[in-house]
């Protein structure tokens, strides 16, 4: 007997895919995740272009992340080239990350992943339930656009930032404006942690076994940024060694590569920063995590839509603290550091809202891209998803289709997943 379970449409997430388990009675004989969305090889297209050129091209890889993919290739082509910026250009472009990272983990905590622990299909769903959480988290949201837009030039492929520095440095009295916003929306931000303590997480993913995989904070302080690769099993590398952890590999059921050093899967994103560093997190963030009820390290991936509240708060407080510190110092004018063509390899990784993001490039004497390379958290994470539904699926196989069906969505949604566009498709078999 053969039991098929299909959800044609996996909504709140990016992209399209595909998941397939087959269950032969009750032995799982495959569980698939397929990303069939088809390449559009932004490598490649990198490829005989200058150097200039590269950081506004790979913006367009995601619009939610389009900071991450910009800033992070400036950052390998600023290693590639020997460029050295001023103390006030690494203090805008951590604000303009807090942005993105304000923005994307509200997106996602209360727009994708909350309706699954409230029963609904949809915030709109809970709009009419509970007003004052969606009003706050569009208006929380708004602001990691605004960050974005004042420091970034736009919200969405931002043009300010510049290999060097910046093309247009903001003002006191906007730097100010956004400040009193952070201020009137800092106990929001509480609250929203509050709220994620507060849910029921099914112990449907608990994995001893899983590694967590971050970048590790240059200081004492958690940060997104790190010229170290630190794993929970206590592997550390420079990120120039990358692909010693993200080992990718084709696999013939998907067009995103696998990531499997060693042949084992590993977990990036908020639970793995969380679950490494949290220790390191600014006051208020690390009272509201120790707050929540729940006990880091963590196993339990659907715990990563918990730690993106508890990372929202850490960009308020960081935000807060750089907008200060711009203040302080004395906002000025200044041109972005010029730039002496040549030859050279660069690197650089930063923990983007889904996880760690690698950006490579090799130039010619000329600044001409050579060799480009840009690894996703989302492909990282692929096989670990696989992971999740096996193991979920080994201690229910029993369980009625919608359950099955059900669950699987709230995993796969767990991670956050940044495919593009907004489709999946989840397809179990039973035999």
């Amino acid at each position: 007997m053969t039991r098929t379970i299909k959800v044609d449409h996996l909504s709140r997430v990016e992209g399209h895919g595909r998941i397939v388990v087959e269950i032969e009675g009750n032995t799982l004989k495959r569980a698939d995740f397929n990303i069939f969305e088809g390449p559009r090889f932004f490598e490649a297209l990198c490829v005989g272009r200058p150097y200039q050129d590269v950081s506004m091209m790979v913006s367009r890889i995601c619009a939610i992340c389009s900071v991450g993919h910009k800033l992070t290739s400036v950052l390998a082509l600023e290693n590639a080239l020997g460029v050295k910026v001023s103390p006030q250009t690494e203090l805008l472009r951590d604000l303009l990350f807090q942005g993105m990272s304000i923005e994307s983990h509200v997106l996602h905590t209360y727009f994708l992943a909350l309706p699954d622990f409230l029963g609904a299909g949809s915030a709109i769903e809970l709009a009419p339930r509970f007003p004052t959480e969606v009003k706050l988290a569009l208006n929380m949201k708004k602001l990691g656009n605004t960050i974005q837009e004042l420091v970034g030039g736009r919200a969405i492929h931002p043009i300010n930032c510049v290999v060097g520095g910046f093309g247009r440095i903001p003002t006191r009295e906007e730097l100010l404006g956004v400040r009193a916003t952070l201020e009137e929306l800092l106990p929001g931000a509480v609250k929203t942690v509050e709220l994620f303590g507060g849910l029921a997480y099914p112990a449907q993913t608990q994995e001893p076994s899983t590694t967590y995989v971050a970048l590790e904070p240059e200081g004492p302080e958690f940060s997104f940024f790190g010229r170290r690769i630190a794993t929970s099993k206590g592997k550390v590398v420079p990120v120039e060694s990358y692909k010693e952890i993200a080992d990718e590999r084709v696999v013939p059921h998907s067009s995103a590569k696998h990531s499997l050093p060693g042949g084992e899967p590993y977990f990036t994103g908020a639970l793995a920063r969380i679950n490494l560093f949290g220790d390191r997190l600014t006051p208020r963030a690390k009272s509201a995590m120790d707050a929540a009820g729940v006990r880091f390290p963590s196993t339990n991936t659907l715990h990563n839509n918990l730690c993106q509240a508890i990372e929202n708060l850490y960009s308020f407080e960081r935000a807060l603290e750089v907008i200060d510190l711009l203040l302080r110092d004395g906002v000025h004018a200044e041109e972005p550091v010029e730039v002496k063509v040549r030859a050279g390899r660069g690197v650089a990784a930063t923990e983007v809202p889904r996880g760690t993001l690698y950006h490579e490039y090799v130039l010619d004497d000329a600044g001409v891209v050579t060799y480009a390379n840009v690894i996703t958290p989302t492909a990282q994470n692929q096989a670990n998803v696989e992971k999740d539904f096996r193991s979920y699926i080994e201690r229910s196989p029993g369980a009625p289709d919608d359950s099955i069906a059900s669950n699987l969505e709230m995993i796969a949604r767990a991670y956050d997943p940044c495919i593009s566009c907004a489709a999946h498709l989840v397809e179990v078999k039973r035999t």
